[in-house]
C-alpha cells in the first residue's frame, strides 16, 4: 500500500499527528511530503482557519487542549499564521527525511521558535548539517521540488494539511488518524452498507461563488 503524509510545518494539528504518523510507520512506509499549504487554499479558492475571525481563537484553543489531552508539548511560535516557505525549503534541502521533518516540527511547535526566515531557522539548519543555509534553501531544484510537491497533493485531491494518503484514499487531520488505520486494517471498508451509499449522494443545492 502506497502511503504519502502531506504536510505543512504552518499546521499545528500535523505537529498532533506527526507522532502517529511515525507510530504508523511501523507498520507500512509512509512518505513525507511537504506542500505549501497556502497554494492548496489559493487553489481551492478558500481561507486557512487562523485567517477567519472568531475561528482563528477557537482552532488555537482547540489546539491547545488536544495537546494537553493528548500529552504532546506545544507551544506557539511568536506569531501565526506565518510565511512556512524556508522551513518546507530547510526539509527538503535536508533531504526530506523523518529526523529532518521531525527536528523542523520540534523546533517550531515544540520548542515556540520562529520558522519564517532564513535567519530564524540557522539553529535547525545546523542541527541538521546546513552549514550555509542561504545557499541551500535558495537552490533552484529545492524550490521546485516543493513546486512539484504541492502539484503532486492537488492533483491527488488534497485540500488540507495534515493529509495522510493510503493508496487513493485521503484522510485530512489529525482526528482522522483512526479512520485511517480502520481502512489499513480493512481497505474495503467503505464500499459497504452506509459508506457505499453516501458515496453517491447527490446534491440537492448549490450556492454561487463570487
Amino acid at each position: 500500500m502506497q502511503a504519502d503524509w502531506y504536510f505543512d510545518f504552518i499546521s499545528p494539528f500535523a505537529w498532533l499527528q506527526l507522532r502517529k504518523v511515525l507510530a504508523l510507520r511501523e507498520r507500512i512506509a509512509v512518505r513525507p511530503v511537504p506542500i505549501l499549504f497556502a497554494a492548496v487554499l489559493d487553489q481551492h479558492g478558500q481561507l486557512g482557519p487562523a485567517e477567519i475571525p472568531g475561528k482563528r481563537g477557537f482552532t488555537y484553543r482547540f489546539v491547545q487542549w488536544q495537546a494537553a489531552r493528548q500529552g504532546v508539548p506545544l507551544r506557539f511560535p511568536p506569531a501565526h499564521p506565518f510565511n512556512p516557505l524556508q522551513a518546507l525549503r530547510l526539509c527538503i534541502a535536508a533531504g526530506t527525511t523523518w529526523p529532518a521533518v521531525e527536528r523542523i516540527f520540534e523546533y517550531i511547535w515544540q520548542h515556540g521558535q520562529p520558522a519564517d526566515s532564513i535567519a530564524s531557522l540557522g539553529e535547525a539548519a545546523a542541527a541538521l548539517g546546513i552549514a550555509d543555509p542561504e545557499t541551500a534553501l535558495g537552490a533552484e531544484s529545492v524550490k521546485q521540488q516543493l513546486r512539484d510537491n504541492t502539484a503532486q497533493a492537488l492533483a491527488a485531491g488534497v485540500f488540507g494539511v495534515p493529509t495522510l494518503r493510503l493508496d487513493q484514499e485521503l484522510f485530512w487531520g489529525d482526528d482522522a488518524t483512526g479512520m485511517a488505520l480502520d481502512y489499513l486494517a480493512d481497505p474495503h471498508c467503505f464500499e459497504r452498507g452506509e459508506y457505499a451509499r453516501i458515496a453517491a449522494l447527490p446534491q440537492a443545492v448549490q450556492r454561487r461563488r463570487g
